[in-house]
């Protein structure tokens, strides 16, 4: 092969590489909510920053039906996350309200999506307890998982992770306190948005963002 030739396979060649890495770049059409941590590296002499977004960690509790739960077992699917209690006398009911709003309106996506209840009061919140709520607030959602157990975990959980403030206040109406938030999860663990789940306006733009993440990021043929 002479150099002629030879140049013009490499060129070819770099073309195709440059393509792939154009086409295997991941689209973010939302970005990633969290702390997040900067690692510094050296290749070839050259100082190389990373950004390192928080994921959230493996976890397994007991839904309304006493069925074991694991973030495993839902791998696949987009998660819209909140935290609550059921004796919870102040933002919970309007939180569940616009929940079961939200579930109606995306009905068309239950494939793709799951919503998760995180209870911040397990201790009273076993699954009979979490059914009754269920059939009290006209719940009929196939995609929406009740979750209790350790207590500790799930404040950590809510805190550190969900970007949720949930934890015990004895000067708290019902003795928690929590945000009001729904929070949109990717389906690699990333908090993607964090919303006012008492504000029907806010929960609204979920709804347009968890649309567009589907659609855009993951390619599925769905309507904005």
């Amino acid at each position: 092969m002479n150099f002629y030739k030879m140049k013009t396979s490499f060129f070819i060649l770099s073309l195709i590489f440059l393509s792939s890495c154009k086409e295997n770049k991941k689209v973010r059409v939302l970005p990633i909510i969290g702390n997040y941590d900067v690692e510094y590296s050296n290749v070839e002499g050259k100082e190389v920053t990373d950004t390192i977004y928080p994921k959230i960690p493996e976890f397994s509790y007991l839904n309304q039906d006493s069925v074991v739960i694991s973030s495993k077992s839902m791998k696949g699917k987009v998660w819209i996350a909140d935290f609550f209690f059921t004796s919870c006398p102040t933002i919970c009911p309007k939180m569940t309200s616009q929940m079961k709003r939200l579930s109606f309106l995306t009905k068309d996506l239950e494939q793709y999506v799951q919503y998760l209840s995180f209870s911040i009061n397990p201790t009273k919140d076993q699954p009979s307890v979490l059914r009754k709520y269920i059939k009290l607030n006209g719940i009929t959602a196939k995609n929406w998982y009740f979750l209790t157990g350790d207590e500790e975990q799930t404040h950590d959980l809510g805190v550190n992770y969900f970007n949720v403030f949930a934890n015990k206040d004895i000067a708290s109406e019902g003795g928690y306190a929590h945000s009001p938030a729904f929070v949109l999860v990717d389906t690699e663990g990333y908090v993607r948005g964090v919303y006012v789940g008492t504000d029907t306006k806010q929960v609204d733009l979920l709804q347009k963002d968890l649309r567009k993440l589907l659609k855009y990021e993951y390619n599925y043929e769905i309507s904005e």
